[in-house]
């Protein structure tokens, strides 16, 4: 169980704020545990999420090393990241909910937005789609793990780690 001010990755939310872990009666004669969730780069919203919740993925965290780690390990990923191919694969890295798959999905739809800039053209609207859901999803636990905001992640990515 988590506790309050603990951040946790949620489904497709992506990183959220525990607030608060109290018994709410949602349905009538049925009081449950809940957790108060903020998503921490959203505004204006909450998520009571039970706390034996079997349906939405719920983790913590990565850590800063594992973090660091992760973007060490770019260069490999890179060549592993061109065995995506179709929708289904990309599907699959964003319901994995995990880090490194998300970095290999965006990595891979990141090397054929280059290769069709190269040839004066565009991705299709499947990759675009899935490229800002992935580096949505990514940035924002990498920045949360770093302690940075999710728009200094490529930076980091690429430049290397800030101490």
């Amino acid at each position: 169980m988590y506790k309050r001010g603990d951040k946790i990755f949620y489904g497709q939310t992506g990183v959220c704020v525990v607030e608060d872990i109290s018994e709410k009666e949602l349905t009538k004669h049925l009081k449950r545990l809940y957790y108060t969730l903020r998503p921490l780069y959203r505004q204006n919203c909450v998520i009571y999420a039970p706390v034996e919740n079997g349906k939405v993925y719920m983790r913590e965290l990565i850590s800063r090393q594992a973090a660091e780690e992760l973007m060490r390990e770019i260069p490999s990923i890179r060549e592993k990241s061109l065995e995506l191919t179709c929708e289904n694969d990309y599907r699959a890295c964003l319901e994995s909910h995990s880090c490194e798959e998300l970095l290999e999905l965006a990595v891979c739809i990141y090397a054929k937005k280059q290769a069709a800039r190269s040839v004066h053209k565009k991705i299709g609207f499947i990759d675009e789609k899935y490229l800002g859901r992935a580096e949505e999803l990514l940035f924002g636990e990498l920045a949360a793990a770093l302690g940075i905001t999710p728009d200094e992640v490529p930076g980091v990515m690429f430049g290397g780690i800030k101490k």
